[in-house]
């Protein structure tokens, strides 16, 4: 989950279901267990074992056979069987009043057996000469011939539903007083086949459903999906980007091949029970021969070697006729896995012969139980993908494969989909909790009180209040504080859909008390494209005007440099410039992740607190400068093949995966036009990707070269690298670097964040409780100046600024690169970060800090 998929993750909950108070309590009678307890390695039974049902005080113990009996009462849905010598083992157990479960001990590693205890012989795990091993390694050399990849052609047509919500809510729950008027979202949840137990009752929340016909091929490898037809439950678009909640969701849900070496999941990479270095990871064991099926199937048990890593546990049913394919397979987590907010998982997999005895995906089902707390109210969500229809070796022409590879083929016929339409095309009944949740979310957004709850919602997660067509806010910018302004209060707000469609506009005006001076801002962007100005594909056009303060070589993009929070920094930071600028700029989005952006600026700075503009004449004197001004066109293009989002009003969330983000920015200063007093170039190009290395997290790298084209041009409109003088550590900036420190006309920078999630930290005793993960980071620039373009050789630029001592604090690079690194600690509490920061070299510069600790708010599953 990048850093802030779990706070989109959080929205979304907030908005759909905050106001269902997440402290349900289930109902349900005491269940009856009966089962047998056995030693994985043998299959011996194990006598005097202990069950007992996790958080209560009900427990028993196995007989000299290893069976037991247990009552269990309600509210409790899991067992943990213990034995001295074995691994734990945690059991979730069903709804159903009488049930029978056989549980399978592994041996813990470099156990000492007590002398007066009768425990079933067991040897120590190990890969040679293990029969389970030898299987998955079978397993693995039959990958290729086993997966959909290996058909020439293949094609199918694919249904999927996605559908989320509470469950298993008590009487009194549903009727409480704040529930009055949503009586009707409550549904009755259907008891299971064969048991006697009173269910309680199911609150959806969304559901989504797509019909698609895939076609594949394997030279050149392409898969082409035609979305036949889809639907999903829709929120008001003043709070919700139903797009964005859609492909949240399905990055959340996403297919599981277990085929696939790493298989993404809520945002992180597991590794395959059946990926080539799967034997070194998992201890695999033999449970059972399946003879009721042609051919025989293995039953493959396998456990993570550490229970707190990011891999599966469960069992594979492998087919014993020369294909060692999969047929089956079962996986859940261990509960002591690094895994944020996800109570439960479970993933089931299902494979079919077709008529050349090849196993394909017949069903998918995966299931992920959602808390803030381990004992807190799930709210669970399933994603159920059937394929049907299954044909191979059908030639398609090329023609098939020509385009996007995802065409929504009912909106270029638009088709109106019916009811009865998804009636009949749906292989698999909606479930009777989930026929209604189309037409209760349409009635739930018409009653007064939701609409208030969503507007409570929107102040407390984006900080906007409404107030009818507009929105007060963002409320963390109200007040703030700093050297030059002192304590300065402002007030701001934007449109909503309620005013235009099309149009959006959005301000503030602040005052100094320092300075005793007003600062504005107003913008209006107008929709080319008859949609709203923020959904994808945006194509606008935005005049805007600015007169404010800035810190030189800021740019804090969609976070206001007044954000309360930002008024906390280090060091000397008196050096701010008032800026007044217009701007007029065009932004066109296209479908496959291209797009462009033109501006056209007109900017006038004038230095503010100890910032000086002087330059020395040829005669040597010193010339004091009151402003600058400059003119601008800007053109910025932006490659993002396969990226999703979250779309807000002022910024977008991304949904990471593994694709490249290319951009390129030109910016050319227009001398002698609207009072434009320079000509330059600036060039910017760079690449971000993230990089995922299975067991060993993940990296987050970003690459960038700068160049700027002209002579004697002043340091304001030469690259000031970005520096962080606040104590909270920024992914883009220069932790260690003070304001102004650095400044080039060309340069070439590199970012590297990876993130190792716990993969060390998990192997130390005791700490490996906390779930604390490592992460690293190294940020290196190097740049130069032109002789033309530096004071020490030219009297025709700004002299760089210098100190209260007359020592210089602004500089070109010398003969080696800018470098710090930091190593650090996340997850602690689920969501803070913590940096030790180190700067490795220019220790010699005035208040140049050689290291520190810096802190981030990073929310992850």
């Amino acid at each position: 989950m990048s850093t802030r998929y779990i706070k989109v993750f959080l929205r979304y909950i907030a908005t759909l279901i905050l106001f269902f108070a997440l402290s349900s309590v289930a109902s349900a009678q005491t269940l009856h267990l009966k089962g047998k307890v056995m030693d994985v390695t043998n299959k011996e039974p194990i006598g005097y074992a202990t069950i007992a049902a996790i958080g209560s005080t009900t427990a028993t113990s196995t007989d000299d056979n290893g069976n037991f009996v247990l009552k269990v009462e309600p509210g409790f849905s899991k067992i943990r069987i213990s034995y001295v010598g074995y691994e734990s083992q945690d059991v979730t157990i069903s709804g159903q009043s009488y049930q029978e479960v056989t549980v399978y001990l592994v041996p813990e590693e470099n156990t000492i057996e007590a002398v007066q205890i009768k425990a079933p012989k067991r040897s120590k795990y190990s890969n040679k000469n293990n029969p389970a091993v030898e299987l998955i390694r079978k397993v693995i050399a039959h990958k290729d011939e086993n997966r959909i990849e290996a058909y020439d052609y293949a094609q199918y047509q694919q249904y999927e539903k996605v559908s989320l919500g509470l469950s298993n809510l008590s009487e009194k729950f549903k009727n409480r007083k704040a529930f009055k008027n949503y009586q009707f979202l409550f549904e009755k949840e259907d008891a299971e086949v064969g048991s006697n137990t009173t269910r309680g009752y199911t609150l959806p929340a969304f559901i989504e459903e797509r019909l698609s016909q895939v076609y594949t091929r394997r030279k050149p490898n392409t898969t082409k999906q035609l979305i036949l037809a889809e639907q999903r439950a829709q929120f008001d678009p003043k709070f919700i980007d139903n797009d964005g909640l859609s492909a949240y969701f399905n990055k959340l849900y996403q297919d599981i091949d277990i085929y696939e070496s790493n298989i993404e999941l809520v945002t992180n990479q597991f590794l395959s029970p059946i990926a080539g270095s799967s034997p070194t990871f998992y201890k695999f064991y033999i449970t059972d021969t399946v003879k009721t099926e042609t051919p025989y199937l293995v039953e493959l048990s396998f456990f993570p070697r550490n229970k707190a890593d990011l891999l599966f546990q469960g069992r594979l049913y492998i087919t014993l006729d020369g294909k060692y394919a999969v047929k089956r397979a079962e996986l859940s987590v261990s509960d002591d896995i690094n895994l944020n907010f996800v109570r439960d998982l479970d993933v089931k997999l299902d494979f079919e012969q077709d008529q050349n005895s090849r196993y394909y995906l017949r069903t998918s089902s995966l299931g992920l139980d959602f808390s803030l707390t381990d004992k807190g109210t799930g709210i669970k969500g399933n994603r159920t993908v059937t394929f049907e229809d299954f044909k191979t070796g059908l030639v398609q022409p090329d023609s098939m494969y020509a385009g996007p590879s995802v065409v929504k083929v009912y909106e270029e016929k638009k088709e109106t989909l019916t009811d009865e339409y998804w009636a009949t095309h749906r292989p698999v009944p909606l479930k009777p909790t989930e026929q209604h949740i189309y037409r209760n979310i349409d009635t739930l957004q018409l009653i007064p009180s939701f609409q208030r709850l969503m507007d409570i919602s929107a102040l407390v997660l984006s900080g906007y209040k409404q107030a009818g067509p507009l929105e007060i806010g963002p409320v963390n910018t109200f007040y703030s504080f700093n050297p030059v302004e002192g304590f300065r209060l402002r007030v701001g707000g934007r449109t909503t859909d309620r005013l235009s469609k099309r149009f959006y506009a959005e301000g503030y005006t602040a005052y100094g008390f320092k300075d005793e001076k007003w600062k504005y801002f107003l913008s209006g962007t107008y929709a080319l494209n008859n949609k709203s100005v923020y959904t994808f594909p945006q194509h606008y056009l935005r005049a805007s005007i600015m007169r404010d303060t800035k810190i030189p070589g800021q740019n804090l993009e969609f976070v206001q440099e007044d954000n309360f929070l930002l008024s906390f920094k280090r060091g000397e930071n008196e050096r701010y410039l008032y800026n007044d600028i217009y701007r007029l700029e065009y932004k066109r989005e296209f479908e496959n992740r291209f797009s462009y952006t033109i501006g056209f600026s007109k900017w006038r700075q004038q230095p503010a607190g100890i910032l000086t503009y002087q330059m020395l004449d040829e005669q040597g004197n010193n010339r004091l400068f009151n402003e600058l001004n400059t003119t601008e066109l800007s053109v910025s293009l932006r490659y993002a093949p396969h990226e999703e989002f979250y779309q807000g009003k002022l910024y977008r969330t991304p949904i990471f995966n593994k694709y490249p983000i290319f951009y390129l920015n030109y910016v050319a200063g227009l001398k002698d036009v609207l009072d434009g007093e320079y000509n330059y170039h600036n060039f910017t190009l760079g690449v971000d990707k993230r990089f995922y290395f299975s067991q060993l997290g993940y990296a987050d790298v970003n690459l960038e070269g700068n160049y700027i084209l002209g002579n004697q041009i002043p340091f304001p409109f030469l690259n000031i690298h970005r520096a962080n003088q606040t104590y909270a550590y920024q992914l883009r900036s220069y932790n260690l670097m003070n304001f102004l420190e650095f400044v080039s006309d060309h340069s070439v920078a590199a970012n590297v964040q990876y993130y190792m999630n716990g993969f060390l930290l998990n192997k130390i005793p005791l700490i490996k409780r906390l779930k604390w993960r490592e992460v690293f980071s190294v940020k290196a620039i190097y740049g130069a100046l032109r002789h033309e373009n530096d004071p020490q050789y030219t009297n025709g630029v700004f002299q760089f600024q210098k100190n209260e001592h007359d020592q210089p604090i602004t500089y070109g690079f010398g003969n080696r690169p800018y470098v710090e690194a930091s190593v650090g600690l996340t997850n602690i509490f689920k969501f803070i970060r913590v940096d030790y920061v180190r700067r490795l070299n220019y220790l010699d510069q005035p208040d140049a800090p050689k290291h520190g600790i810096r802190v981030r708010v990073k929310f992850d599953f």
